[in-house]
């Protein structure tokens, strides 16, 4: 199993608090929630012998939410993580491109893939990135707040790899457009250049 395997998985205490919450207390509902994201951590460390940076924020505002749910006995602060996670992570990305970094080139790295992609292009779709997430956790929030934990739970797990595999296709979209624009554009330089070239040799 590959490290970046585990984000195929990171819904499940998700799907366990909604499980719980249909069929249990609240308050059992948030421990089991809790209780498997801490199982989650310890399995990543075991196995990988290392905890992505993203599964450790996710871990630190549920271990934070999470308490803060039990004492109000109120479901609702335990189904915010992704929206709290969605706005850092946006705004996180929009101060690293603003300071000329770009953080997937940076996983792209760790992961040892090479990006076949120009830099300006990656910047583009971090941009575009940053904004998805910052939408999702937003639309994250509504459905914690105003709609019930079933359809929460969907968008949590299966409903948000559905949302982002359109994002992906809209940005492979761009993606080719992008590139297709940048070698026209050189194209034209070379051909403006040999165009120069013989001007001056005539001349």
């Amino acid at each position: 199993m590959k490290k970046n395997n585990l984000f195929l998985i990171s819904f499940l205490p998700a799907l366990l608090y909604w499980y719980l919450e249909e069929t249990q207390t609240v308050e059992i509902a948030i421990i089991g929630g809790l209780s498997l994201a801490i199982l989650e951590i310890i399995f990543e460390k075991v196995f990988f012998k290392h905890i992505h940076s993203i599964s450790k924020l996710n871990f630190i505002i549920i271990l934070i939410l999470g308490p803060i749910s039990l004492i109000g006995h109120d479901g609702v602060w335990f189904k915010l993580q992704p929206f709290f996670t969605g706005l850092f992570l946006s705004g996180f990305l929009i101060f690293n491109l603003n300071q000329g970094k770009s953080l997937m080139l940076t996983m792209m790295e760790d992961m040892e893939k090479k990006a076949n992609v120009p830099e300006e292009i990656m910047t583009k779709i971090e941009y575009h990135l940053a904004y998805f997430l910052l939408f999702n956790g937003i639309f994250m929030g509504y459905l914690a707040i105003y709609e019930s934990t079933s359809r929460w739970a969907f968008f949590k797990s299966i409903g948000f790899y559905i949302v982002f595999a359109v994002f992906l296709v809209l940005e492979i979209i761009l993606i080719r457009r992008e590139v297709k624009k940048i070698m026209l554009e050189q194209m034209q330089a070379q051909a403006d250049m040999i165009q120069t070239h013989h001007g001056g040799q005539i001349d």
